[in-house]
């Protein structure tokens, strides 16, 4: 396809992966994105002179970016320096209560034994057995597969498979099935947090996603300069296979011509012509209108779809004391039931939220930088910032609330003055309309959520989705492969159109 003609809107990571597959082979690709910076959610945010993740911290799912990087002619571990960590993260309750997971699952369960006693370790090597089950059944029948569906999945996995499919539970939801390995529910709090890496609540969610448990285990690793470095690597390898990146840019409508995509019309009034556009945006954002009302009819939103969880984020940079941080934290609330009660029944903030800390200057083992450091504070809030946004006490109640539990668990923080970036619904919003701030495209509630994702063709000729609102889903690595996953769909429909 060397003379055709792509624009890939959007460079958030499925843009990008979709601009660097097409791009080493042969398009013609433009990449326009709104922002200054390629990146999307796996964006930098300044902090009182400061810049540091202000997105995705973990680096999951390594093969697959070796799998997209050793097709577009290059390597990843030439490209960037990544560090596998040894403890995934450190969690806390109180002032007493610790417990470290580590990548090494006996030195987990071990620790586990310590902390809960040996019946809740035995218990927890059950979990992971099981989390791996889960992970093999669906990878690929459904996870790589380009639009699944009950009847696929069922194709996928044969006859002899179907013990397995009924493994994956999908009519159990998540908390509920962590009673099956855990008794002492701060376990099941800890567990039950996978269901928030998708966007949604451990006790809405079905149990299938305990898969993401075994992700984790099969390796994290820590990124030299940040995640952000993931993005900007991935820009500059398009640009060396001929793609072009034109950044502060918005595209104000999908152009359709002869029924199928044609181009795009630029908020400045250019237009750029194309033989066919992958949309790096929410879902949401097509159906809605806010590309045009000609194109708006391509995809449809899944009826009474929630939205996923939106963040309100805390930048900082400030000295600390009290509390050994490593790279990953968690703080619990002590009301967790109470927590998604607020966000997803009642669109409120929780009353005592729980809190993820990123020390983006320490390691995976205990000992940090002397003096001031770069934190990125996280706690779930609701998906609202187009319909109700935040008002300012709002926000200031819930960061009193933080910053109290964090004090709760030991850590205390002095933070620099001028040096606090608050972002939430409000702002996700502008930077991903339509989406309320939803980060995560909509919510994994009920068994039918993960089949209802539109895949990367939709119903108007010439053009693609790619993204975290798209299939596989949401989180770094689903979106990378919703990328190539557009990307080759693309390559495949013009090979088979071609005279």
């Amino acid at each position: 396809m060397p003379t055709s003609r792509v624009i890939v809107v959007g460079a958030g990571i499925g843009g990008l992966v979709a601009a660097l597959t097409l791009a080493s082979r042969g398009a013609a690709v433009t990449l326009i994105e709104k922002e200054n910076a390629p990146g999307g959610k796996m964006r930098e945010v300044a902090a009182g002179g400061a810049k540091m993740d202000g997105g995705p911290t973990v680096f999951t799912m390594r093969h697959l970016f070796e799998e997209i990087f050793e097709a577009a002619g290059a390597s990843l571990s030439s490209e960037l320096k990544l560090k596998p960590v040894e403890t995934l993260a450190r969690h806390a309750w109180n002032g007493e209560e610790r417990l470290d997971l580590f990548a090494d699952i006996g030195r987990s369960a071990e620790a586990i034994g310590d902390f809960a006693g040996p019946r809740e370790a035995s218990g927890y090597l059950r979990f992971c057995e099981r989390a791996r089950r889960i992970f093999q059944t669906l990878d690929r029948p459904f996870i790589r597969a380009e639009r699944p569906s009950v009847q696929s999945l069922m194709k996928g996995v044969g006859f002899f498979g179907m013990p397995r499919l009924m493994e994956i539970s999908p009519f159990t939801t998540l908390w509920s099935a962590l009673g099956e390995f855990f008794a002492d529910p701060r376990l099941r709090q800890l567990f039950g947090r996978y269901a928030t890496y998708c966007g949604s609540s451990p006790y809405l969610s079905p149990a299938t996603l305990m898969l993401i448990a075994h992700v984790e285990q099969e390796g994290v690793w820590l990124v030299e300069g940040g995640m952000h470095q993931v993005a900007v690597t991935l820009a500059r390898l398009a640009r060396e296979r001929g793609a072009k990146i034109r950044t502060g840019e918005r595209v104000a409508e999908v152009l359709v011509s002869r029924g199928r995509a044609s181009g795009v019309r630029l908020a400045s009034g250019e237009v750029v012509e194309a033989d066919a556009v992958i949309l790096n945006a929410d879902v949401a954002a097509l159906a809605n209108g806010h590309f045009g009302g000609a194109a708006a009819p391509a995809v449809a939103l899944p009826g009474g779809a929630q939205r996923s969880l939106s963040a309100l984020t805390f930048s900082v940079v400030a000295e600390t004391e009290g509390f050994d941080l490593i790279r990953h934290n968690v703080f619990f609330s002590d009301d967790y039931a109470g927590e998604f009660e607020r966000i997803f029944r009642q669109g409120e903030l929780p009353n005592v939220p729980t809190v993820y800390v990123c020390a983006q200057d320490r390691g995976d083992r205990p000992g940090g930088p002397s003096g001031e450091e770069r934190l990125f504070i996280l706690v779930n809030a609701p998906a609202r910032g187009d319909v109700k946004p935040l008002e300012a006490e709002e926000i200031a109640r819930c960061e009193e609330r933080t910053f109290r539990l964090m004090e709760r668990c030991g850590l205390k923080l002095r933070i620099a003055e001028g040096a606090k970036t608050i972002t939430g619904p409000n702002e996700f919003e502008k930077l991903f309309p339509a989406t309320g701030g939803a980060l995560y495209g909509q919510a994994s509630h009920g068994w039918k959520a993960s089949f209802e994702r539109p895949g990367a063709r939709t119903r108007l000729p010439g053009l693609y989705m790619a993204g975290g609102s798209v299939h596989p889903g949401a989180g770094v690595p689903m979106a990378a492969l919703s990328g190539r996953m557009a990307a080759e769909r693309l390559i495949t429909d013009f090979a088979s159109t071609r005279r």
